[in-house]
């Protein structure tokens, strides 16, 4: 077990969901491959562990680790998987449960009806219920994940019914919060998406015919899949020998409740999420910040890499020059390992450098994606300071955070919201900026054109499920054991 990993919020403030990808292929071919390229591309989604696994005829191989993408799985690791007609595969960033070997997805489950292969990407909100329910029957729980949950709950429906895909809609009813699944069973592989929709889960096809599901679109891209459609919330679709199946019997009973941090940070600019391009998502986010909070200026630069879309935006927007205002370093992930502390807050050094000719002696608009705590983005107003900003005006493309979320982002409980105790004006002295300016819960609702059915809790806008004391308990000593 690796359990020295110290992580780190070097830049960006909200904690990343997972990524989820699987493969049903009609021949044996080289699907770990495929599963590598397309967790490859997900990598955004989580940086803390990667795992594949795969499936030839029955027969389940897997390789898992602490690490990215590139780091848990070499060519040698590769070839040990072999070829198989079925693989799924998950990145993860640690919601629920700890960040260790023995939380690593793809979570392998032996019952006596058969093994399965699961990954899981959200957050159940009622994980505490459930999980001591299952283990008041004798379960004995080896994770401290709520994807072990719902794998023992499709189990137990397992038993009552003649399939993998019924055991998995049976489960549905008794599974509550965000959940996208991609699971393989001997012979099947199953996409099951909540009927919420909170995150994203799409359906591809390769020339040779095999079917991928991801939690992108740009994880298609990756392995040469053409985009069919996204499965919808609710949903669940299969895939065997017979083809495509989908049971729709969830699908509608509940408003669709998509997180709208799908559009602001969470996914790559390069995806198109329920049919919206993320970048021009981000895009339209900088044009409404513009309207909402216009501000004279020399020139308009965004925070890496959620903000730069929206920095397009804003300048478009407002004829103010757009800028690349920072150089990144590209080989630090989101997360890095660091020894103290001290070191770990300098992480904004290390990752961000400002271009001081492109700021220097100019009146600069900075646009980022969100403020949780306000420590980080102090330290980015200190540097344009430091590389000779004359004026410094923040503009961020999400509304202020007022409340936790329990779907799967990491938002910060509400007495260590930034927003919740101090005014925009005092927000602004305290992170240094000579004006601040966030987007409204009216127009973040507007970035895809309409209002078609978006979480907004996080902001004030609301819980789409009940959420108990039980729930709330539980989401804290999560994070105490993390």
């Amino acid at each position: 077990m690796i359990n020295n990993f110290i992580h780190s919020k070097a830049i960006h403030h909200i904690h990343e969901e997972c990524g989820v990808f699987g493969v049903y292929s009609p021949m044996s071919m080289d699907v770990a491959s495929m599963a590598y390229y397309g967790l490859f591309a997900l990598q955004h989604r989580g940086q803390e562990s990667a795992g594949i696994v795969v499936n030839d005829d029955g027969l389940f191989r897997d390789c898992r680790g602490m690490g990215l993408v590139n780091e848990v799985f070499s060519q040698e690791k590769l070839q040990a998987l072999g070829s198989g007609n079925m693989v799924v595969g998950h990145v993860r960033y640690a919601t629920t449960g700890g960040s260790n070997m023995v939380n690593v997805q793809p979570l392998v489950i032996n019952h006596h009806k058969g093994r399965m292969a699961l990954a899981h990407n959200g957050n159940l909100t009622n994980s505490y219920a459930l999980r001591s329910q299952l283990e008041e029957k004798g379960s004995i729980f080896h994770t401290t994940t709520d994807s072990e949950v719902i794998a023992y709950v499709i189990v137990q429906e397992r038993l009552k019914c003649g399939s993998i895909e019924e055991a998995v809609y049976r489960a549905m009813e008794r599974l509550e919060g965000a959940y996208c699944l991609v699971i393989s069973s001997p012979a099947k592989i199953i996409a099951a998406r909540d009927p919420h929709g909170f995150r994203p889960l799409c359906m591809g096809k390769t020339r040779e015919g095999a079917i991928c599901f991801a939690s992108e679109t740009c994880a298609l891209d990756a392995v040469g899949a053409e985009f069919v459609r996204d499965i919808a919330p609710g949903e669940v679709v299969t895939v065997d020998a017979q083809g495509i199946h989908s049971q729709r019997g969830h699908c509608g009973k509940v408003p669709k409740s998509l997180c709208v941090f799908e559009y602001i940070y969470f996914s790559r600019p390069d995806s198109v999420v329920d049919g919206a391009c993320v970048s021009l998502a981000r895009q339209q986010a900088g044009r409404f910040l513009a309207m909402e909070h216009p501000v004279e200026a020399d020139v308009v630069i965004g925070v890496p890499d959620s903000g730069l879309e929206a920095a397009i935006g804003y300048a478009a927007q407002s004829g103010i020059p757009y800028a690349i205002g920072f150089t990144k370093n590209k080989y630090i992930g989101r997360t890095f390992i660091a020894p103290s502390q001290g070191q770990r807050e300098n992480g904004v050094n290390i990752k961000l450098n400002p271009i001081a000719p492109v700021v220097a002696g100019k009146r600069v608009v900075l646009i980022d994606d969100s403020i949780v705590r306000g420590t980080t983005c102090r330290r980015i107003v200190r540097q344009l300071r430091h590389a000779g900003a004359k004026e410094i005006h923040m503009r961020v493309s999400a509304p202020t955070f007022v409340a936790p979320c329990y779907y799967g982002t990491d938002i910060d409980s509400a007495e260590n919201l930034i927003a919740n105790h101090r005014s925009v004006e005092e927000i602004a002295q305290m992170i240094g900026a000579d004006s601040l300016g966030f987007l409204t819960l009216e127009h973040v609702k507007q970035l895809t054109g309409s209002d078609t059915g978006f979480c907004t809790a996080c902001f004030g806008g609301g819980y789409p499920t009940s959420v108990t004391m039980a729930d709330r308990k539980n989401r804290f000593e999560e994070k105490i054991h993390k």
